[in-house]
């Protein structure tokens, strides 16, 4: 069972008030031949968007539940036909197509806990891709202030909903627990430095076209956030 799988019908509410990058990938998602793939599906937060705009999208993800939350979701907006789901691994994702666009949103490449399944994860991306094709994720290295702010404290992020971090700058990981009225969970991310990413980008077989810092496409210089397009 997926660590998602408990918070399926909690995950909507308790990110709802992410949507800074939504726009951000539909816009990438439009400049590509479709299908476009997206690994970490989820509940669809990008998926729906996309399809909205008639973008056909197969989406990968290994929590069942997120899954059944997303085909809800679809079928609700109306763009089901536009939108496949596939049960699967980050590092083993069950597409046979290869495509333009590759998408990993919402930092969901912070659950490969070591370099070797980052390099997996990574590799079986740019299997994806035909010939410059692209693979755009965004991951983050939190800050000091973060980590004084969070550490080791529940804090409400929404009504009713509750999230822990337990910050370990050792190891570079982090442990999050959530809770709310229908379920909790806890999972653990690890986070690397830009220039960590960049080499294992390039271990991959990409090249880096860009490194933001946020997705209004500011220049990456050095702060938590970075959102990579990379071309295979």
């Amino acid at each position: 069972m997926s660590s998602y799988d408990p918070i399926a019908r909690l995950y909507d509410p308790w990110s709802r008030s992410v949507t800074e990058d939504v726009a951000f990938y539909l816009s990438e998602a439009r400049r590509a031949e479709p299908p476009v793939v997206e690994l970490g599906v989820g509940t669809g937060r990008i998926a729906v968007p996309i399809a909205a705009q008639g973008i056909r999208l197969i989406g990968v993800d290994s929590s069942p539940g997120m899954l059944e939350v997303c085909r809800e979701r679809s079928e609700l907006a109306g763009v089901a036909g536009l939108v496949e789901l596939r049960l699967g691994d980050l590092r083993a994702p069950p597409v046979a197509e290869r495509v333009e666009l590759v998408l990993c949103p919402f930092r969901s490449y912070l659950h490969l806990r070591t370099d070797e399944e980052r390099l997996d994860g990574l590799r079986a991306a740019h299997e994806l891709l035909v010939p410059g094709g692209r693979l755009i994720f965004d991951v983050f290295a939190p800050g000091d202030d973060d980590i004084a702010e969070t550490h080791g404290r529940w804090l409400e992020r929404e009504p009713e909903i509750y999230e822990r971090a337990e910050w370990d700058t050792q190891t570079r990981t982090l442990t999050l627990s959530v809770r709310g009225p229908s379920g909790e969970a806890t999972m653990a991310l690890s986070w690397l430095s830009a220039d960590e990413w960049e080499a294992l980008l390039e271990r991959a077989g990409f090249e880096v076209e860009a490194l933001y810092g946020w997705f209004d496409r500011r220049p990456f210089s050095g702060g938590e956030d970075m959102v990579w397009i990379a071309r295979r």
